[in-house]
């Protein structure tokens, strides 16, 4: 596949476009959940900054998979380091300027509602780079999920709920809960993938760990989970819709598939997640004021 990408393909490629929704659903649900309008600019500067840190966070782990040899005997898509075609210094300046590019963003949002959200962006470039990267990287540890689900969860979902109008609806939260785990779902699609390949390499991600079987309830685990953040948020047929549209992902999860035949459960999350996250945002704006 890599032969026949041309330059611009392979670092689109190299962006995992599938994993985006992990950025974009939470920003566009944190949004819909404040009640009342939407403040367009403050929304706008919102999704810059998660999509800019999810493209960072993969070019990063491009970068530091590659160079580490994690990647050499990978069956997932295509990886820039890894396949040669790309010196590693040019990925690693691509995630340092999609990662300025957020900083920049985050600043401007600061600027416009509170300084706090410096702190907590600074927190947030910092796990994605140390993700894969540093001396002791936190995904090789199995710790991956909790970087998901607090950044791209809670804190892309509540965070834009309060940029609205400076305040937070409790419903934020419970949809933080839910974004994230249909995030974590996202990941668990990238690791029971790699499950064999990760282990030879030392990277013990959570799924590594549980292994191929155990992988796949887990992946099940964050499903119920985002039912049930629907559920507390009083989205019943959201919910149900939820269950509806996971359920290929979860019987592939589940079945005894390995390796490259994993390779469509990536795009069934993705595309649930985006199904999920749109009827979230019409639930929200048909029930709140």
């Amino acid at each position: 596949m890599s032969e026949t990408l041309g330059p611009w393909a392979r670092w689109v490629a190299a962006a995992r476009p599938r994993t985006l929704p992990a950025a974009a659903v939470p920003v566009v649900v944190g949004a819909a959940a404040s009640g009342g309008g939407v403040e367009w600019v403050n929304s706008a500067l919102a999704a810059v900054v998660a999509l800019a840190l999810q493209i960072a966070t993969n070019f990063a782990n491009d970068y530091a998979d590659g160079v580490r040899g994690t990647d050499a005997q990978r069956v997932g898509p295509f990886r820039l380091t890894a396949s040669g075609l790309v010196p590693a210094r040019r990925v690693h300046t691509a995630a340092g300027v999609a990662f300025g590019v957020a900083a920049v963003a985050g600043l401007v949002l600061s600027a416009r509602t509170s300084w706090v959200l410096v702190a907590l962006g600074a927190t947030a470039i910092a796990a994605g780079y140390l993700y894969t990267g540093g001396p002791r990287p936190y995904g090789y540890l199995g710790l991956g999920e909790v970087f998901v689900l607090a950044y791209f969860g809670f804190l892309a979902t509540v965070g834009t709920a309060y940029v609205q109008h400076r305040s937070i609806a409790s419903a934020a939260w419970w949809l933080g809960l839910v974004t994230g785990a249909m995030a974590c779902a996202l990941l668990e699609a990238n690791n029971l993938r790699d499950v064999s390949s990760d282990r030879a390499a030392g990277k013990w991600t959570l799924a590594a760990r549980l292994g191929r079987r155990g992988g796949g309830w887990l992946f099940v685990a964050w499903v119920l989970a985002a039912f049930a953040g629907l559920a507390a948020a009083h989205l019943w047929w959201v919910g149900a819709v939820a269950l509806l549209v996971y359920a290929p992902a979860v019987r592939l999860a589940l079945s005894a598939q390995e390796g490259r035949a994993l390779l469509p459960l990536l795009r069934l999350s993705a595309r649930s997640q985006l199904v999920v996250g749109a009827c979230a945002v019409i639930a929200l704006r048909v029930t709140l004021p």
